[in-house]
């Protein structure tokens, strides 16, 4: 590497001075700018670290064309949003731990610096040392055995101080996110060692703690978690209690203790390690003429030669893993801090306006009765379960040109629903979204049930209307006209713009229109059934129904009554999770596993090839291609997963593909 890094320094305080240190003694970065909320104060810092350039605010360092990285070592609540606009600055982020209050934050940041191009590391800087690599050395080699437990802590007495960061609740204060984000790393780290991963996330995670009765972030806390590969391992943190800050792995040949696992020995210093096997303990020397945050900028500095956009010592996804256990973490103790409450949550993760994007790809559709445009991919809303999550996927979702969101009475026993509405009414969006309510499902399949449920549907989304209601199952013993009347009645009540059935057969949703017009009312306005390239072998869940066949098929296409298709990508089937392996997942092996469902995905992975797509997004474009409206429901539980979802939206198929893709002919267009 002949050409420096040039770094910038975001915020001034402490940890930015040694960092600034860090870079001065690099091999391949060097101090190009600082920034600060005042120019005295970046003056001030530029003189003591002999740092080039002062900016008075953040936004000018980002526009210093001089710098190429940012550091950012602002307090934890406003780490995503630097992140976000150095990402847009086109400016590679190395980012003070934690890298956001919770994963939903740490998603939105992968994001944004992946759709930007730009390298993005959280700033663990014992990763890069090179007493870490020692330790996992004699993990993978077997040197302790078969790694059973680990121990992690990391804790002080800071002393009480409600206005300090590390107490404060507006600060996301207290020991996890500050210091106990170390242990949870160190030991999905070792977790990932032992079975031969770069790191593992736990399966479970169960935990104790106190929270301040004044602040109520977290004074203490300790975690237990548990990895699919059986080992355990036991963490603790603490802001008011000083522990021995140390790790100890156990294995069936040994157990190494690392005094000092967090600061590494630093420019000329050697520390030691020690062994205990067989009886005996072997100290082994680490050395390092190195300054530590040198290290960790030199690893981004070598990354981007590579032409990578990650630090092989701290991924993005290991990040994204971590503060998933940190968020277990707290939820096991009940720490949520007051701006992640739904009531709270009125701010995006961006900390502005929500604002379609200029080039939106998610285009739109009509459906009868509907003065909104609906979109295309509808947004489901069954597996967000925090606001911080739901907001994350919801705004990109809109941001994306998506305004259509799928919901039920039964999902997640109505959190769902109160968390949609909730971030409806934070966003002020009502009138530019289109909500799908289903209710009645069985065994509350009657009149009377829809008419409760929807009420109470109502309330938690805190709107008086659906744009679209769908009955969610069908029960056969209640005559089809008894449904349609009471639907017409929340139509005249203004309570619902168009109705439908989720998992109901053609032919009664033909005989509720006949009776409908033979009483001049409002008929069925649309149908949920899956639709799919695969077909579904059995279904997903008792009561439900395709509309894939040949038959439903030709009936969509003569009456063009829209279809909201679920499952539309058969659950992952033309994904590479998907073989014949039956020991995979039980669920996509019942349902979907098949002679002729593994013909479809053969060819389906061959057109993708041809077109330079992935298989998902043949089999997505194939729902969409149809001789009838389609709108396809997806559920992303990732931003990540939204992205990949839009990619069908680029790929144009022929009938002849169709047809070819279907099995219906053999000849390949």
């Amino acid at each position: 590497m002949t050409t420096r890094l040039g770094w910038g320094i975001l915020s001034t305080g402490r940890i930015a001075g040694i960092f600034a240190r860090g870079v001065a003694q690099s091999r391949h970065g060097r101090l190009a700018a600082v920034g600060s909320r005042t120019t005295a104060a970046a003056e001030k810092f530029a003189a003591e670290f002999g740092v080039p350039r002062a900016h008075g605010s953040y936004e000018a360092l980002l526009a210093d064309p001089d710098v190429q990285a940012v550091y950012i070592a602002t307090p934890h609540p406003q780490h995503l949003a630097w992140i976000i606009r150095a990402a847009e600055a086109g400016k590679h982020v190395l980012c003070e731990k934690p890298l956001g209050l919770n994963h939903a934050e740490a998603m939105v940041a992968a994001e944004a610096c992946r759709s930007h191009s730009v390298l993005l590391m959280e700033a663990f800087m014992y990763r890069c040392h090179p007493q870490t690599v020692k330790i996992l050395e004699l993990v993978r080699s077997g040197a302790l055995g078969e790694v059973k437990l680990v121990q992690a802590t990391f804790g002080f007495n800071a002393g009480f101080n409600a206005t300090s960061r590390l107490w404060a609740n507006a600060a996301g204060g207290g020991g996890i996110l500050d210091v106990g984000c170390y242990t949870t790393s160190f030991v999905r780290l070792i977790a990932g060692a032992a079975a031969g991963a770069p790191f593992l996330d736990p399966v479970a995670v169960s935990g104790a703690g106190q929270l301040h009765p004044e602040t109520g972030v977290d004074a203490y806390a300790a975690a237990t978690l548990k990895f699919a590969t059986g080992l355990v391992a036991q963490v603790a943190t603490s802001v008011c209690v000083s522990q021995d800050n140390s790790t100890r792995i156990y294995g069936t040949a040994g157990m190494l203790h690392v005094p000092s696992p967090w600061i590494p020995p630093n420019e000329g210093a050697t520390a030691k390690i020690h062994l205990h096997k067989n009886g005996a303990v072997e100290d082994i020397e680490i050395h390092t003429s190195a300054h530590l945050y040198g290290l960790e900028a030199d690893a981004v500095a070598e990354a981007l030669a590579r032409g990578a956009r990650e630090v092989p010592a701290m991924p993005v996804a290991d990040t994204l893993g971590n503060l998933a256990t940190l968020d277990a973490w707290r939820a096991a103790i009940g720490l949520v801090y007051e701006a992640e409450k739904p009531e709270n949550f009125t701010h995006t993760h961006a900390r502005r306006p929500l604002a379609r994007q200029a080039d939106a790809p998610i285009p739109a559709g009509n459906i009868p009765g509907l003065s909104l445009p609906f979109a295309r991919l509808v947004m489901g809303c069954d597996n967000q379960t925090t606001m911080p999550h739901g907001a994350a996927v919801w705004d990109d979702y809109v941001e994306r040109g998506g305004n259509a969101f799928d919901t039920a009475y039964v999902y997640g026993g109505g959190l769902q629903e109160k968390l949609l509405g909730q971030w409806i009414k934070n966003r002020g969006v009502r009138g530019s979204v289109a909500v799908i309510v289903k209710g009645a499902h069985t065994p509350c399949c009657t009149p009377e049930w829809l008419s409760n449920q929807l009420e109470e549907s109502l309330g938690r989304l805190q709107t008086g209307y659906a744009d679209i209601y769908m009955l969610h199952r069908d029960n056969l013993e209640v005559p089809v006209g008894e449904f349609v009347d009471v639907l017409n009645g929340h139509v005249r009540a203004g309570r619902v713009r168009v109705f439908g059935g989720s998992n109901w057969s053609l032919a009664r949703v033909a005989e509720a229109n006949a009776y409908a017009r033979s009483k001049g009312l409002q008929g069925f306005g649309v149908v949920s059934n899956n639709f799919s390239l695969a077909r579904m072998v059995e279904a997903v869940w008792d009561g439900c129904i395709a509309a894939s066949d040949p038959t439903s098929r030709r009936w969509l296409a003569e009456h063009q009554i829209p279809l909201l298709a679920w499952s539309s990508q058969a659950r992952g089937f033309f994904t590479d999770r998907a073989g014949r392996d039956k020991r995979e997942d039980s669920q996509l092996v019942r349902c979907w596993y098949s002679d002729d469902n593994f013909a479809r995905r053969e060819r389906a992975v061959e057109l993708a090839r041809r077109k330079g797509v992935t298989p998902i997004a043949i089999a997505a474009a194939y729902v969409l291609h149809q001789p009838f409206p389609v709108f396809a429901l997806i559920g992303p539980r990732l931003i990540g997963e939204t992205v990949s979802s839009l990619e069908c939206l680029k790929v144009a198929l022929t009938p002849g593909e169709l047809a070819w893709l279907n099995l219906e002919r053999d000849d390949q267009p």
